[in-house]
C-alpha cells in the first residue's frame, strides 16, 4: 500500500472539508453554509471524471447544471454574505468531492488491501487528528481558553465535553455508513443522495436557530433536490440496464443482487488481456 500517495492525501482531504466546514459557520449561518455545500456532488463528479469513476455523458452533465441552478438561487440576494465563510465552505465543498474519490479508490481497489471500512477508518484517522491539531494551533485562539462561556466552570466543561463525546459518537457512525455505502456502490451515489441530509439540516437550523428562509431560497432547494432525484433514476435506469443485459447474455434466471460499481480503468486492463 503506498501510503502516502493515497491514505495521506485522503486524509488531509477530510481533515480540511470537515474543519473549513466549522469555520464557516463562524461567518455564515448554517442554513447558507449547507445549501453552498450542496455543490460537493458537483465537485464529486468533476473528480470521478478525473479519475474514472465514472463516465461523462450528456445526461451528467445536464444533472450537475440542474444542481448548480438550485445553489446560485440559495446563494442570490443572500442578506448575510460574507466572502470569506463563502471561500471556506467552497474550498470545503472542492475537498469533499476529492476525498470521497480517493475513499471509494481505497475502498474498491484490492491492490491496496483496505476493503474494510473499519480498516481503512484506523488508517485515516489519526492523520486527520494531527491535521486538525495542527490547524487547531495555528487558528484557534487558545489564549481565550480559560475565559471562554463553554470551559469557564466544571460544569461547563463536563457539559462540553459530554456534548463534544455525543457529537463525535454520532459522527463516527455516521462515517462508517457512509464508508459501508461507497464499498458497495459509489462515492457519487452516496454524496448525492446524502442531499437528503442537507435539506433535514436546513430544516433543523429554521427551526431551531431561526435562520431566514426566503423563497428564494426555497426554489434553490427544491431544484437541487430535483437534480438529486435525476441522478438517483439515472443511475437506477443504467443498474437495470445492465442487469437485464448479463440476464440476456447468460440465458437464464439469476438472483438479483445489489451492483457494485467498478473502477472504470480496471475494466480496461481486463480488455487489454483478453
Amino acid at each position: 500500500m503506498d501510503f502516502p500517495n493515497t491514505v495521506v492525501p485522503t486524509a488531509l482531504g477530510t481533515a480540511l472539508d470537515i474543519n473549513l466546514s466549522n469555520a464557516s459557520l463562524v461567518f455564515v449561518t448554517v442554513t447558507f453554509a449547507t445549501m453552498c455545500k450542496s455543490a460537493s456532488p458537483i465537485f464529486l463528479l468533476l473528480f470521478a471524471f478525473a479519475f474514472r469513476l465514472e463516465s461523462p455523458s450528456a445526461k451528467l452533465f445536464g444533472i450537475i447544471l440542474v444542481i448548480s441552478v438550485g445553489i446560485l438561487f440559495t446563494v442570490a440576494k443572500e442578506t448575510e454574505f460574507q466572502l470569506l465563510g463563502f471561500i471556506f465552505v467552497m474550498i470545503a465543498a472542492v475537498m469533499s468531492g476529492f476525498r470521497w474519490t480517493m475513499t471509494q479508490i481505497l475502498l474498491q481497489k484490492e491492490v491496496y488491501g483496505l476493503q474494510n471500512p473499519l480498516m481503512l477508518m484506523s488508517f485515516i484517522a489519526p492523520v486527520m487528528a494531527v491535521s486538525t491539531g495542527i490547524l487547531s494551533l495555528i487558528f484557534e485562539p487558545w489564549s481565550e481558553f480559560g475565559t471562554n462561556v463553554y470551559f469557564n466552570s466544571s460544569w461547563h466543561i463536563t457539559r462540553s465535553c459530554l456534548l463534544l463525546l455525543l457529537g463525535g459518537t454520532l459522527a463516527f457512525f455516521m462515517v462508517l455508513t457512509e464508508y459501508i455505502l461507497v464499498s458497495v456502490t459509489s462515492a457519487v451515489t452516496v454524496t448525492i443522495a446524502g442531499v437528503v441530509k442537507e435539506v433535514v439540516t436546513i430544516l433543523v437550523a429554521v427551526i431551531y436557530f431561526h435562520d431566514e428562509f426566503t423563497w428564494m431560497k426555497g426554489c434553490g432547494l427544491i431544484i437541487i433536490i430535483i437534480g438529486v432525484s435525476l441522478f438517483n433514476w439515472y443511475k437506477y435506469q443504467k443498474l437495470q440496464k445492465g442487469e437485464s443485459s448479463e440476464d440476456d447474455m447468460s440465458g437464464s434466471l439469476r438472483t438479483n443482487v445489489p451492483a457494485k460499481y467498478v473502477i472504470l480503468e480496471e475494466n480496461d486492463d481486463q480488455d487489454a488481456g483478453i
